[in-house]
């Protein structure tokens, strides 16, 4: 259908993909200034103008487990969302990370000659190597943020391009740890210890508890510890303040702030981080970390059968080896998770060199990635 006003589909599944959708956004209408916007996504993207017709939280899920538990409502979104783009196809699909909801999607809207766009490629390179063939039935183009991606899509034949990781551009010019704690009004000296569980419910779940217990075994030997935890949604802000309450956990040692998660790992000394995005958060703040996960022993199983890398944290996979420690399900423990953070926070030396690496590894994402994104979709909104 030919309009006037370019017409545009998102759909991004977690707090991640809504700030990658919302620079999107940005950066399109600097240069198709009256598009409209319309999918799934968190309040950076509505506030970036963008009209949301479910809330991310509905597809925020993860672990086979927990996706069964939750899919005949995740279906439905689904289904609806399709019916609603084939009834009023928009110019091009874009959907943001959440590749098992997206792809699907994409694949049927394809079919009925839709541009999709799959902005963040699925972990082919880590696990689930099978599912090339349903990217290539699906998208249109694949929007790679990591440099060793593209190869793989070049030799599948499937077009893609290399745009580099929007936070790697946001965060270049962040302040720095001193700057941050008098923004925040933290003492200077303070040892100050980011707290990441997780974005998610179903990660609240299983990770809110451990990571009150290994604040709390830290506190015993360093009793000046401060915490700092940014929660993602107002439901993981009452999950992890019920868990305060249920461990009887010294509250005064712990600032929850609601979203603010760079403000939270620029002012600190370490980060315990749960797996995923925010490790790369901490990676581009030049932060050393911890990461550790959790989840349910049969999607924990299921997920290691498929796997190929050795290391899951994406600081680790861009080094192409661990320069930070990986404590993971059983062996993710109070005990274990408060030794590996102590060790950092009390060997200045090894944070100084950790950081000098993370600080390459944040240099080679910076590609101006909204700009090189936008060059990527514009070809697919031509009539």
């Amino acid at each position: 259908m030919s309009r006037s006003t370019p017409y545009i589909g998102m759909v991004a599944g977690e707090a991640s993909g809504d700030l990658l959708g919302a620079h999107l956004i940005a950066a399109l209408r600097e240069r198709i200034a009256p598009a409209r916007f319309v999918g799934v996504g968190g309040p950076r993207m509505e506030a970036a103008g963008m009209r949301v017709l479910y809330p991310m939280e509905k597809l925020a899920v993860r672990g086979y487990v927990e996706v069964l538990r939750h899919y005949l409502e995740i279906t439905g979104i689904r289904r609806r969302l399709a019916a609603r783009f084939l009834a009023e196809p928009p110019d091009v699909f874009i959907g943001i990370d959440a590749p098992d909801f997206n792809l699907d999607l994409e694949a049927r809207l394809r079919a009925h000659g839709i541009p999709t766009v799959q902005y963040v490629s699925p972990a082919i390179w880590a696990w689930r190597r099978e599912r090339m063939r349903k990217i290539r039935r699906a998208v249109s183009k694949v929007l790679t943020l990591f440099p060793f991606e593209q190869a793989l899509y070049d030799e599948a034949g499937i077009a893609s391009a290399y745009v580099g990781h929007p936070l790697a551009d946001v965060l270049a010019g962040f302040p720095d740890r001193r700057a941050m704690r008098e923004q925040l009004r933290l003492p200077a000296a303070a040892r100050v210890i980011a707290l990441l569980p997780g974005s998610r419910v179903s990660e609240l779940v299983q990770m809110a508890d451990l990571f009150i217990a290994t604040a709390r075994r830290i506190g015993d030997t360093a009793p000046d510890a401060l915490f700092l935890v940014p929660l993602a949604t107002r439901e993981t802000k009452e999950m992890f303040e019920s868990a305060l309450y249920r461990n009887e956990a010294q509250y005064q040692a712990f600032t929850l702030m609601f979203g603010h998660a760079h403000e939270a790992i620029a002012a600190a000394d370490v980060v315990l981080a749960a797996s995923g995005t925010a490790t790369l958060e901490a990676a581009l703040l030049r932060r050393p970390m911890v990461i550790t996960y959790r989840m349910p022993r049969l999607s924990w199983w299921i997920t290691c059968r498929k796997k190929y890398l050795p290391y899951v944290g994406l600081p680790n996979i861009l080094a192409g080896r661990f320069i930070v420690p990986e404590i993971l399900q059983d062996d993710a423990t109070p005990e274990n998770l408060a030794q590996a953070l102590l060790n950092l926070l009390n060997d200045t030396r090894v944070r100084a060199r950790l950081e000098s690496r993370l600080a390459e590894l944040g240099a080679a994402l910076r590609q101006d990635a909204a700009r090189k994104a936008v060059e990527a979709i514009l070809p697919l909104l031509q009539p």
